[in-house]
């Protein structure tokens, strides 16, 4: 959508011509809640994120979530680098979508979307795509709000009393070594059973995922996090330090928007009156 700006909002010049990403609709309700389109941001970082070297296997757990339980001993390898580096370049694409922001004057983004893909000249490349506002008030946030949130959700959170602080992040990766009790499990002879080492390796992904989210929104002053995306990959290779076997990898990524609470104390308890309008004509 553009649209030619005129004289009246915020820190605009006349005549000046805007971009965004919003539909007609949520154009609509971004301003019923009393904010302004300023733009189009987009931040973007290429990276080459590989295998960064570990000796011999991985072991029986090798995991990229550096709050390890301490009696849980992680031996040093590509996983701690990996989710670093995968953290690294979605920060530093949004961080470039929010100093485009700030150059156009806007208090947040709206409606980011991330997205990953491969580079023609090699390297992996990293994109935030949104849609700055601006808030018609005189109070103005020290740092830029960035939300997954469509124009629709951020008004109707709004109108709830909650405010987004910034998009937040959970990623882990885990690596197991398939044992014996694994092999055995996974013979097509053994019949139908559970395989108890994969459920685990799933299951402990997802929650080091979870907890890195919840980690990632309290830093942003966040009470809560709408999840947006969650994605779970699962990855085999050779295992080159016992031979012929196998070791599975299994990488959870979780996105979302931090909320925050507003206006507690003020907000009447229950739903908001109505207003009614007289519909007859005046005489």
């Amino acid at each position: 959508m553009t649209h030619r700006r005129g004289a009246g909002l915020p820190g605009e010049a006349a005549g000046r011509t805007w971009d965004s990403a919003l539909s007609s609709d949520e154009f609509a309700a971004v301003q019923a809640v009393g904010f302004d389109p300023v733009g189009q941001v987009l931040g973007t970082a290429v990276f080459n994120v590989g295998y960064s070297g570990t000796w011999g296997c991985p072991g029986a757990w090798s995991t990229g979530v550096t709050q390890a339980a301490p009696s849980r001993w992680v031996p040093p390898s590509a996983n701690v680098q990996m989710v670093r580096a995968m953290y690294g370049a979605r920060r530093l694409a949004l961080a470039r979508a929010v100093d485009e922001c700030r150059a156009l004057g806007g208090d947040g983004i709206v409606g980011v979307h991330l997205r990953i893909g491969e580079f023609p000249a090699g390297g992996v490349e990293f994109t935030a795509l949104g849609t700055a506002v601006r808030a018609r008030s005189r109070i103005r946030p020290r740092v830029p709000f960035t939300s997954h949130l469509s124009g629709r959700d951020f008004a109707a959170l709004l109108s709830a009393g909650w405010v987004p602080t910034g998009l937040a992040f959970g990623i882990a990766l885990a690596t197991r070594h398939d044992d014996w009790r694994t092999s055995r499990r996974t013979r097509w002879t053994t019949g139908n059973q559970e395989v108890d080492g994969y459920t685990h390796l799933i299951d402990r992904v997802r929650q080091d995922a979870r907890k890195q989210l919840s980690l990632d929104a309290a830093k942003d002053g966040g009470d809560g996090v709408v999840v947006d995306e969650m994605e779970l990959s699962v990855s085999e290779t050779e295992c080159d330090a016992y031979g012929y076997s196998r070791d599975h990898s299994a990488e959870a990524v979780l996105i979302g928007t931090s909320l925050a609470r507003f206006g507690r104390s003020e907000r009447p308890a229950g739903p908001r009156p109505l207003t009614i309008m007289r519909l007859e004509r005046e005489h």
